[in-house]
């Protein structure tokens, strides 16, 4: 599914497509439900919808709770994501993600269905229970096992080559950018599921193909979330937890756990990256990297920062250290685990100081990533780096120093240059909200136009 084709296809175009109606009869069934709740007749001439669809027309109120009526969506959600946006939950593309059994033949399916042809950016599609379920079905799922009687028999080159192709993606999503990557993973993940679904296998060459799917769905959902678009990175984050289960590959599992809950605690839901967590890390004697355990234990510092618990964020990231401390050679360890180093973690422990209000300790933190022997790579970590560029501009802002803070917002400027993603963008937006409080002094002022 490519970006472009996602956002430009209105909703309500979508939902009368998938209804099989037109746009009369779809108005008359808006209508009917108009009359039915007691807010008087309703005109259903097909005009209408071009007005609500392409003259970027708003519905009127009572039309906006018909509407949400037919489609069981509740009031309160008109209001909350507003026109067209509350269409989106009536166009439920997941089930066949969420719902699958959590067999081999389920976690091919989920692989088939690669999304729909809406862009419910900003949503999240699963619930508390669905994270729950999710957790609980991927520790009991059923593995994989050889298929002899299909297709053209595909071995070990075959997975050695998809190995390759990930990992080169990986490193491009660190140069070119989550849009571009996000298609060429969708295309990967593609490759590899008409493999699972048409060719004949070992049991060890159909779990590393699984690995591959669990690998390039993972980074599908990563460049979706980097892109702003939630819905299509859940889609893929379960997809990926499903085919890491059928690798038999807890490790993998993990990862795209930790990757999950990144996006729910930044989508102010703590509780639910916390859980995604505890489960990765219920049974820690199964994760074979110790840079994947620094890892969960730095998302969990994180999880419980956002969620004002200083105490517990405090302990993860002790844990996140001494797991680090245990770690050999990166090309020792999982190929994707290579940017783990103490300079990330020193990144996390600063991040987090400052979600808890303790904005010297997170300057103590931003420094210590670059002043070790072991470094944040800010040139490889492009995206990264700005991110915590802007923390860092943030806790000097909150230590009052605004030449300081002024400072470090150009740098971030000049770095963000031909970086296309929603999260960089987003978090300056935050810095840029918190310096409109100083737009008295001059230079604030030039910076807030500067960086417009």
């Amino acid at each position: 599914m490519s970006t472009a084709t996602a956002v430009e296809m209105h909703p309500l175009t979508t939902l009368m497509a998938r209804h099989g109606l037109t746009a009369a009869g779809y108005l008359k069934r808006v209508a009917d439900r108009h009359q039915a709740l007691g807010y008087g007749s309703m005109a259903h001439r097909k005009e209408k919808a071009t007005r609500w669809t392409r003259e970027g027309v708003t519905p009127e109120r009572t039309a906006l709770l018909a509407i949400a009526s037919l489609h069981n969506i509740d009031r309160a959600d008109v209001d909350r994501y507003g026109w067209p946006g509350f269409l989106l939950l009536a166009l439920d593309d997941d089930r066949a993600v969420l719902e699958s059994p959590w067999t081999v033949a389920g976690t091919v399916t989920a692989l088939t269905d690669v999304g729909g042809p809406v862009d419910r950016r900003g949503f999240l599609i699963a619930s508390t229970s669905t994270l729950a379920a999710a957790v609980a079905q991927w520790t009991t799922a059923e593995p994989a096992l050889a298929v002899t009687d299909r297709g053209r028999r595909v071995g070990a080159e075959a997975t050695a080559l998809f190995d390759v192709r990930l990992d080169a993606l990986r490193h491009l999503d660190d140069t070119v950018g989550a849009s571009h990557v996000y298609d060429a993973a969708v295309l990967e993940l593609r490759l590899i599921t008409d493999l699972l679904k048409n060719a004949s296998y070992t049991t060890n060459t159909g779990r590393r193909l699984f690995a591959a799917a669990a690998e390039a769905s993972r980074l599908a959902g990563w460049c979706a979330y980097d892109d702003g678009r939630h819905a299509a990175a859940e889609r893929h984050f379960v997809t990926s937890l499903r085919a890491s289960a059928s690798a038999t590959d807890p490790t993998l599992g993990a990862v795209t756990l930790a990757f999950w809950a990144n996006l729910r605690y930044s989508a102010h839901d703590s509780r639910g990256a916390l859980h995604l967590l505890d489960g990765a890390l219920a049974d820690r004697r199964k994760l074979s990297s110790p840079r994947v355990l620094a890892m969960l234990h730095a998302r969990a510092a994180r999880a419980h920062s956002k969620a004002g618990a200083p105490a517990d964020a405090w302990r993860q990231i002790d844990a996140a250290f001494a797991a680090y401390s245990r770690a050999d050679r990166p090309e020792a360890d999982l190929p994707s685990m290579y940017w783990i180093n103490h300079g990330e973690l020193h990144q996390v422990a600063a991040s987090s100081a400052l979600s808890l209000s303790e904005p010297r300790r997170a300057l103590e933190h931003f420094d210590a990533a670059f002043h070790h022997d072991d470094p944040y790579d800010s040139d490889r970590e492009v995206r990264g780096a700005v991110i915590y560029q802007v923390r860092r501009a943030e806790a000097h802002l909150a230590l009052g120093d605004i030449d300081a803070a002024l400072d470090t917002g150009h740098q971030v400027i000049t770095a963000m240059g031909g970086i296309d993603s929603a999260r960089t963008t987003g978090t300056l937006e935050e810095l840029r909200a918190q310096l409109a409080d100083h737009q008295h002094i001059p230079t604030v002022r030039n910076f807030l136009d500067y960086a417009a």
